[in-house]
C-alpha cells in the first residue's frame, strides 16, 4: 500500500515538471533561433531534472529503478523510442516518453550518456 503511494507521488511529480519542461520549451523554440551549446546544455539538465523523481539525482538511481548515467547514448534513445511506441511494455515511461520530441529524447539521452555512473 505505502509502495503504491509512494509511486504515485513519484508519478504525478514526474508528470508535473515534464509538462513544465516541456511547456517551457516550446515556448522558447517558437520565438529564438536554433539554441547555442550552452543553452542546449541547460535544456537538457531541465529535461532532464524530470527523471530525478524516480532514477535519482544525475540519473544515479538508488535501486529498484535503473540507473541512467553513464547510460549509452543511441540506447537510451532506441529505449525511449521503445517505450513512446509501445513496443517495450512500463507501467509510466510510455506515457512520459510520448511527451518527448525526437530532438528532446536525443538531447537528454546525450546528457546521461555523459554523465558518471558510480561504481
Amino acid at each position: 500500500m505505502q509502495a503504491t503511494q509512494s509511486m504515485r507521488r513519484c508519478n504525478s511529480s514526474v508528470l508535473v515538471l515534464a509538462m513544465a519542461a516541456l511547456t517551457v520549451q516550446a515556448a522558447h523554440a517558437q520565438s529564438a533561433p536554433a539554441p547555442s551549446a550552452a543553452e542546449s546544455a541547460i535544456a537538457a539538465r531541465v529535461l532532464a531534472s524530470t527523471c530525478a523523481n524516480c532514477h535519482g539525482m544525475d540519473g544515479r538511481s538508488a535501486g529498484g529503478m535503473p540507473m541512467l548515467a553513464g547510460y549509452p547514448r543511441d540506447a537510451m534513445v532506441s529505449t525511449m523510442q521503445a517505450f513512446r511506441s509501445g513496443q517495450r511494455p512500463a507501467t509510466i515511461m510510455h506515457q512520459l516518453a510520448k511527451g518527448y520530441t525526437d530532438d528532446q529524447i536525443a538531447l537528454v539521452a546525450e546528457h546521461f550518456s555523459r554523465l558518471k555512473a558510480l561504481p
